[in-house]
This record gives C-alpha cells, sequence and structure tokens, in this order.
C-alpha cells in the first residue's frame, strides 16, 4: 500500500530544480561535414553502377539460341478437270422491258365534294376576317401568317383532330410556298386554278 506523503512547499528555495550546465558553445555556426556518410554513399554508388554494367555486360554478350534450319513445305495444288464449256449463242438473250405505269395524277379542275389532300379549298366564311396560319394542328402553336378571306389554297396535309377544341385541323400550302394549318370550318371544296 502506498503511503501519502506531504508534497515539498514550492515557496522554499530548498527545493528549486537544480540548474541545467549551459551547453557548450561551438565556435563557428557551421554544422561539420559527415566525411563518413559521404565515402559510404559514394562506394555503394560506384558498387550498384559497377553491378548494373556486369549485368547489361553479361545479357548483351550472350551468344544467340540455336535454331534449327527451316525447310520450305512444298503445297501442290491440284484442280479437278475443267468442264468442257458448252457452246453458246452469239446473241444474247432479250430480257424483258419493263412496263412504266403512271400514278394518275388528280384532276383538280373540278371541286371534290369534301376536303380533300391534293386539291384546293377556298377560304370562307370568316367575316372577311381571314384564317390564322399555324406552324402546327392546335391554337396554342405560332402564327404565321394571316390567309384573307376568299384565298385559294392547296391542301397538302391532314386532317388532323385538335382534341381540346374538337376541331380538324388541315395543312395548307400558299401560292407563294408557305406552309401551315389551319381548322377547317373555314375551307370550302374548290377547283383548282
Amino acid at each position: 500500500m502506498a503511503r501519502y506523503q506531504i508534497p515539498p512547499d514550492p515557496r522554499d528555495p530548498k527545493n528549486d530544480p537544480p540548474e541545467k550546465r549551459p551547453r557548450r558553445l561551438r565556435q563557428d555556426s557551421q554544422e561539420p561535414i559527415p566525411w563518413r556518410w559521404l565515402g559510404l554513399g559514394l562506394v555503394v554508388t560506384v558498387i550498384s553502377i559497377a553491378l548494373s554494367l556486369m549485368l547489361v555486360n553479361s545479357l548483351l554478350t550472350r551468344p544467340p539460341l540455336e535454331a534449327a534450319p527451316i525447310e520450305p513445305t512444298l503445297i501442290i495444288l491440284t484442280a479437278p478437270p475443267s468442264p468442257v464449256p458448252s457452246p453458246t449463242s452469239p446473241l444474247p438473250t432479250p430480257s424483258p422491258i419493263p412496263t412504266f405505269t403512271p400514278i394518275p395524277t388528280p384532276d383538280t379542275a373540278v371541286a371534290p365534294p369534301e376536303i380533300t389532300v391534293g386539291f384546293y379549298a377556298l377560304v370562307a366564311n370568316t367575316d372577311g376576317f381571314g384564317i390564322n396560319l399555324r406552324g402546327g394542328p392546335s391554337t396554342s402553336n405560332a402564327q404565321i401568317t394571316v390567309v384573307n378571306e376568299g384565298t385559294l389554297v392547296l391542301v397538302i396535309g391532314g386532317p388532323e383532330l385538335d382534341e381540346a377544341n374538337d376541331r380538324l385541323w388541315w395543312q395548307l400550302q400558299l401560292e407563294d410556298g408557305t406552309e401551315g394549318w389551319s381548322v377547317g370550318e373555314f375551307l370550302l371544296p374548290a377547283a383548282g386554278p
């Protein structure tokens, strides 16, 4: 069991720690050169270089491996006898000429009973305001231009149903080549120009 001891009084001069000896000061501030370590490093370096050179020299002076001479292999091709050619006629056999069936073009001089792709339509029943030609089959698409009432347009696509407004839209082409979509309720079938 440990015994309790009274700690020394820090105010008592007898209990001061002994003074340390001052360190010996050198006359110059430079550290001495470690000749022993430099010499040892130099010896290790020289030995490493010598061993490396010996290894490389032994690998380079090794005689090449003996190889047996290679004799060429002869391959003799034998083809079956060619058949006797049959006599051919001096004139080639004529091949039949395909017949061209033209696709009938619709007669746009007569107006169809209803709006039809490939026929013309007339802008009508707008009270003089005309119709908006839009970029797609919906009122949410951008307006391209206004087509005046009485203008003849070519129907090139459709019909597309706009389910939001329950309207049929047709793709139209104007005389100047502008294309867009318009509502079918303002179009009447018409004869072409």
